[in-house]
């Protein structure tokens, strides 16, 4: 183990020594569970080791609850686009049922898509969603984003690029 590497994890050690407890009962009384509070702080402290950046001592508490904070907001859009999708699954025909692993693997393909839709350009995601989820015309989009119709094609075509190289697992 290079010398660098030793220092890195001597200070990831402190880091978790130094603010774990803290972190969890933050997140404890942020979330209401003690379960998840667990998860999302272990979760925090894999990000912080994934980056390779360890905050400078005066600002780890800060840099720790920005970590959380969008780890908490991904939990709380995973869990309301689980809901959705067994909300729509239960709507579906009473003799079809799903097993355990196909929602589940819905729900991550769900996800994927939320991921990549909110990586769009505004206007790129909402024509994209009114003419493959609503039907609308390029014509009605336009019109709704107050833009040209060749503006509507350029939003779309970007879109379905950006979504057909997210499914090739290609850069963009």
């Amino acid at each position: 183990m290079a010398a660098s590497e030793f220092t890195q994890q001597q200070e990831i050690e402190t880091l978790y020594a130094s603010h774990h407890g803290w972190l969890r009962n933050w997140l404890r009384r942020r979330l209401g569970d003690a379960f998840d509070a667990a998860d999302l702080a272990h979760d925090t402290y894999l990000r912080v080791m994934r980056s390779g950046r360890i905050p400078p001592v005066d600002e780890s508490r800060r840099h720790l609850t920005q970590i959380a904070n969008g780890l908490v907001i991904d939990l709380y859009r995973r869990r309301q686009i689980e809901a959705a999708c067994m909300e729509v699954l239960a709507q579906g025909p009473l003799h079809q049922e799903f097993s355990e692993e196909a929602r589940a693997l819905a729900v991550e393909a769900l996800l994927e898509i939320d991921t990549i839709l909110r990586g769009l350009h505004p206007n790129v995601r909402t024509a994209l969603l009114l003419c493959k989820i609503d039907g609308m015309t390029y014509r009605d989009i336009a019109a709704r984003l107050k833009v040209s119709v060749s503006s509507v094609e350029k939003y779309i075509a970007a879109g379905l690029l950006s979504c057909h190289q997210a499914m090739l697992g290609v850069a963009r």
